[in-house]
C-alpha cells in the first residue's frame, strides 16, 4: 500500500505548507469556518488560561469571568466580521489583518472595561488578567493570520480559489467578455465554457480558447454536477425574451447569477455594479448564504449539534433500547432524501416501522393507526424523537439544525410527486437542509395528504431561504419544542 502525498503534506513540509495543501482541497466556507473557529478558540482559551494565572480568587466565582471571556470573544468576532475580516480577499492581505485585529480586540476590551467600571468594579485588580489575555490572544490571533495570508496567497496565485463560471450566450458578446475578464488579469473565476443554443457564425463551436459544451436545456444540470459557483449571461439587451426565459430556470440553482454590463449603453451609479476586476456585472441572483453566513451557520450547526448529543444521550440511548426489545432489525433507519443542491443524503432516524415494512423512498406516507408502525414507533414520530439521530448527520455536514426539511425522493401529496405540485419546488434545495424549520414552526408538519399542505410548506421554505439570520434560525430552535406539542399531523 503506497501513500500518494503532496509537497504539503510531506513529514518535512512546514506548517505554512501543511496550511496551504488543506486550503487547496478545501471551498472558501471552510476556510473562513476554520479561520472563525480558531479566533473563537483563541480567545475563550486565553481568556480562561489568563483568569486561572492572574485573576484574583475573590473574582468570578459566581460565573462571572466565563460571562465576560464569552462577552469579549462575541464582541471581537463581530467586530471582525464588521471590518471585513472574514473574507478571503482580506485575509490574504496581512497589513489590512493585523490592523482589523487591533481594531477588534482594542474595541472588545474597552467595551467590556468601560462596562465593568460603569457598574462598579475594581478594574486596576483586574488589569494583569485583562492585558495577559489581550496580549496572548493578540499574538496568536495575528501569528495565525500570517499564516492564513501566506497559504492562501499562494492558493490565489496557481487558481485554487478561483470561482468556477459558465458563459452563457456565445458570438461576440460572450468573445468580448472573455477578452475583457483576460485583460484584467483576475484570478477570481476560472472559465468552465459556455453554452448557448444558437450554431453557425452567430454562436461558432468555440469562443476565444473556450468551448461551447451545452445547449440551455442542459444548463441547469450541469451546474448542479459541476459544483458551478457563477453563471455569466452574455446576451445583448435587445435578446430579452431569451433572458427571461433562463431567469426562469436558474432561480432554482443555489449559485450567484450575473449580466455582464461591460458593452452596455446603460450607465448606472458604480454602486449598482458588481465587479470581477475591472469588468462590471449587473447581480441577478445571489446564493442565499455568502461565505461568512455559510461559515457562521455550519459552526453554529456543529457545535449546538455535538452538546446536544451529549446532553441528550441518555434519552437517544433508552430510544435505541425500547426499538430493540419491541421488534428485530437495526435500531437507526437511514432513508435517501434530497440534499443541499439536489444532491442525494442518508438521513438518520429512529426506525419506528417494523423491518419488513419499512420504506425506503417514502412512496407510501405514514397514516393514522398505520399497521408498519410499531408501539415505539407511534410514540417517538409523534413527539419527532426519531429524528434525534440526525444530530450525526449535522455534524457529517449533510444537515443544518435549521433549514427547509429533506424529502425522501418518492413524498408525494394527493398520490403527486412533490416536484410535479409545487413550481419551483427544486429551489428550496438552494440551502442545506435542516432537521427543524420555519414550516415546522408555523404547523405544517406531518402528513401532507393535500396539495395544499406542500405548497404551503415550499412557501414557508422558501420565505425561510430568502430571510435567513442566525437570530431567525435561534428563534425555529427555541419554538421548535413548543410546536412538537400539536401532534395533530403526526404519525
Amino acid at each position: 500500500m503506497s501513500l500518494d502525498l503532496t509537497e504539503h503534506e510531506r513529514p518535512g513540509a512546514t506548517l505554512s505548507d501543511r496550511m496551504a495543501g488543506w486550503i487547496r482541497r478545501a471551498s472558501k466556507q471552510k476556510i473562513i469556518g476554520l479561520v472563525l473557529v480558531f479566533d473563537i478558540m483563541t480567545l475563550v482559551g486565553c481568556g480562561l488560561w489568563s483568569a486561572m494565572a492572574f485573576l484574583p480568587a475573590s473574582f468570578g466565582g459566581d460565573g462571572t469571568a466565563f460571562l465576560l471571556v464569552a462577552s469579549v470573544t462575541g464582541l471581537t468576532v463581530y467586530f471582525l466580521q464588521r471590518l471585513w475580516g472574514y473574507t478571503l480577499a482580506a485575509l490574504a492581505m496581512l497589513p489590512r489583518q493585523i490592523k482589523s485585529v487591533i481594531y477588534a480586540l482594542g474595541g472588545a476590551f474597552v467595551v467590556m472595561t468601560g462596562l465593568l467600571f460603569l457598574i462598579g468594579f475594581d478594574i486596576m485588580a483586574l488589569r494583569l488578567w485583562l492585558l495577559g489575555w489581550l496580549l496572548f490572544s493578540l499574538i496568536l490571533l495575528v501569528f495565525f493570520r500570517l499564516l492564513a495570508s501566506v497559504a492562501i496567497s499562494d492558493a490565489e496565485m496557481r487558481g485554487d480559489l478561483a470561482r468556477r463560471a459558465v458563459i452563457v450566450g456565445g458570438g461576440k458578446p460572450a468573445e468580448d467578455l472573455i477578452r475583457r475578464l483576460s485583460r484584467s488579469g483576475n484570478r477570481a473565476i476560472r472559465i468552465l465554457g459556455v453554452f448557448d443554443d444558437r450554431g453557425g457564425e452567430r454562436s461558432p463551436d468555440a469562443v476565444d480558447v473556450y468551448r461551447k459544451i451545452g445547449t440551455f436545456d442542459e444548463l441547469e444540470s450541469y451546474c448542479r454536477e459541476q459544483s458551478v459557483d457563477l453563471l455569466i449571461i452574455a446576451l445583448p439587451a435587445t435578446a430579452e425574451e431569451r433572458i427571461l426565459h433562463l431567469v426562469r430556470k436558474l432561480w432554482q440553482l443555489p449559485i450567484d447569477v450575473r449580466i455582464a454590463a461591460h458593452a452596455s449603453r446603460l450607465k448606472l451609479s458604480k454602486r449598482a455594479y458588481s465587479y470581477i476586476g475591472d469588468v462590471p456585472f449587473l447581480a441577478v441572483f445571489d446564493r442565499p448564504l455568502s461565505d461568512w453566513n455559510s461559515a457562521l451557520k455550519a459552526v453554529f450547526d456543529r457545535v449546538v449539534a455535538a452538546l446536544a448529543l451529549v446532553v441528550l444521550s441518555p434519552l437517544m440511548l433508552a430510544v435505541a433500547l425500547a426499538v430493540k426489545l419491541e421488534s428485530k432489525g437495526p435500531i437507526l433507519f437511514r432513508q435517501q432524501r434530497y440534499g443541499f443542491n439536489n444532491n442525494m443524503i442518508g438521513v438518520l432516524k429512529f426506525r419506528s416501522m417494523y423491518t419488513d415494512r419499512t420504506d425506503a423512498h417514502g412512496a407510501k406516507q405514514v397514516t393514522k393507526d398505520d399497521p408498519r408502525v410499531t408501539r415505539v414507533g407511534r410514540f417517538i414520530r409523534k413527539t419527532s424523537i426519531d429524528e434525534l439521530p440526525q444530530l450525526i448527520n449535522v455534524l457529517r455536514g449533510e444537515l443544518s439544525l435549521v433549514g427547509p426539511r429533506p424529502h425522501a425522493t418518492q413524498s408525494k401529496a394527493a398520490n403527486q410527486l412533490y416536484q410535479d405540485v409545487v413550481d419551483g419546488y427544486y429551489a428550496r434545495h438552494r440551502m442545506k437542509p435542516g432537521i427543524t424549520g420555519w414550516a415546522q414552526i408555523n404547523g405544517w408538519r406531518g402528513e401532507t395528504d393535500t396539495l395544499e399542505k406542500i405548497e404551503r410548506r415550499v412557501e414557508h421554505d422558501l420565505y425561510y431561504i430568502e430571510n435567513w439570520s442566525l437570530p431567525l434560525d435561534l428563534y425555529i430552535l427555541a419554538m421548535t419544542p413548543l410546536s412538537l406539542l400539536n401532534t395533530k399531523n403526526a404519525y
